[in-house]
């Protein structure tokens, strides 16, 4: 849950957070996570938040480049 964890504490539209929850768990189901409680989650969960905060839109594609930037794959 790492990311509604750090969702709390910004001030971003509904739109803005359903993309970035949207990119982490396509993420985490990419990655085969299935434990929420795994501390790679939290490293998952900042990269979907800064890539996010670049202009990237599409969650597919701030998923895939967090994959790429975490080297995860």
């Amino acid at each position: 849950m790492a990311i509604y964890r750090l969702l709390q504490n910004v001030s971003l539209g509904p739109e803005e957070i359903r993309r970035l929850t949207d990119a982490y768990e396509r993420t985490l189901s990419a990655l085969s996570i299935k434990d929420r409680n795994d501390p790679l989650t939290e490293f998952i969960a900042k990269k979907i938040f800064e890539l996010g905060q670049t202009g990237l839109k599409d969650p597919k594609q701030i998923s895939a480049r967090a994959i790429e930037e975490l080297r995860l794959s």
